[in-house]
């Protein structure tokens, strides 16, 4: 052996690159094993260390005992597992139980740069690749840190779980430039509001119904648009937004009971027209779940039209500035929308505003 070009482990040969187990059998168990026990270990010195420091007490015992022992099967369970970035991306969306849409959009950047390959082999050559590839793409920069957050979040979750001891490469990643390219959203005047909501109202069509929901009540275009009939109890004019099988929410703080007043509840009256006796908006359902993208691509067509460039997501900011504008609780504002808030601890704790309450503050604001 030269050990100079590997490290020297007792009880193993080296050859072709690979640790060898390499165990003589005693004569009283050589019926069982014959003269010699040589299997392939591994190419990793350490992993092959771990394996023999396990096995050849298990195999003196067998041995003695007289046991036959399956080394080639205890083996393989105790090798350690080579899983892909993939397959644990899935397991902590599931385990989660987040919106993978996020993680689906971050995984396939890394995978265009680096590919789909065992967690622990990913370098911080692999992140500036990324980011570099996105900023040549002219992505903003605030999205480069939400791909660049997923990935280091599904590694974290890896590391921990496969017990690797390394530093996550996509941790403290600096990013050229980051949060100068902000552009302030543009939010709609109270009378762009009002001309949206009649001209909604007398085309009759179907996803323009969405824009005077969405203004009126600050919600998510994927919250409403994954509404289900028995989300929507029109007696007591409310919408609850709460995950289902068909569609998750973006966030935990997400699920909340929301007032329908003036506009949006006149706009639910009429998609509930369209339904399907189970989904409020049927047309965007499909086998494997809601596709609010295809309604926001629809809609957003008709708002930039019509309202020089802004977009339904413009509809969430203009609500938050509706509500400050009558000094509503910033906590309120933000279980209106379903932001987090962060700049309270404790908002993480109680129940949270009643409906009844919401209503006071919205029906303020409401376009009647």
């Amino acid at each position: 052996m030269h050990t100079s070009t590997h490290t020297v482990i007792r009880h193993t040969l080296y050859r072709d690159g690979f640790y060898n187990l390499n165990i003589r059998v005693p004569e009283k168990a050589q019926g069982q094993y014959g003269k010699l026990i040589r299997c392939r270990l591994s190419d990793d010195p350490e992993v092959a260390q771990n394996l023999t420091n396990q096995l050849v007490p298990l195999l003196r015992g067998s041995f003695d005992t007289g046991c036959l022992l399956n080394y080639k099967a205890i083996i393989e369970n105790l090798k350690p597992r080579l899983l892909r970035y993939s397959d644990l991306m899935e397991e902590y969306v599931e385990i989660r139980r987040i919106n993978p849409k996020l993680h689906d959009l971050a995984a396939r950047e890394l995978f265009s740069v680096a590919g789909d390959k065992e967690v622990a082999s990913y370098k911080r050559e692999d992140a500036r690749m990324m980011v570099g590839q996105l900023h040549a793409r002219g992505v903003m920069t605030a999205t480069i840190r939400k791909r660049i957050n997923s990935i280091c979040a599904v590694l974290n979750y890896a590391y921990a779980e496969l017990d690797i001891e390394k530093r996550n490469p996509f941790s403290r990643v600096v990013i050229s430039g980051e949060g100068l390219d902000v552009k302030r959203r543009g939010t709609f005047t109270i009378d762009q509001l009002r001309e949206g909501y009649e001209e909604t109202l007398a085309s009759k069509s179907t996803v323009r119904l969405l824009f005077p929901i969405l203004g009126e009540t600050g919600c998510r275009i994927g919250e409403i648009v994954g509404l289900r009939l028995e989300d929507v109890d029109l007696d007591q004019g409310v919408i609850h937004i709460r995950p289902h099988p068909h569609r998750r929410l973006k966030t935990a703080g997400s699920e909340r009971s929301l007032p329908l007043l003036g506009y949006a509840e006149k706009a639910m009256r009429e998609a509930l027209r369209g339904s399907d006796g189970m989904f409020v908006f049927p047309r965007y359902c499909r086998p494997s779940g809601f596709v609010p993208t295809h309604a926001s691509n629809a809609l957003n067509k008709w708002i930039k039209a019509r309202f020089g460039g802004l977009t339904a997501h413009c509809l969430r900011h203009t609500m938050r500035d509706r509500l400050r504008a009558v000094e509503a609780p910033l906590e309120m504002i933000d279980q209106v929308g379903g932001w987090s808030s962060v700049n309270t601890m404790g908002s993480k704790y109680g129940r949270g505003y009643e409906v009844d309450q919401l209503t006071t503050w919205m029906d303020r604001v409401t376009l009647k």
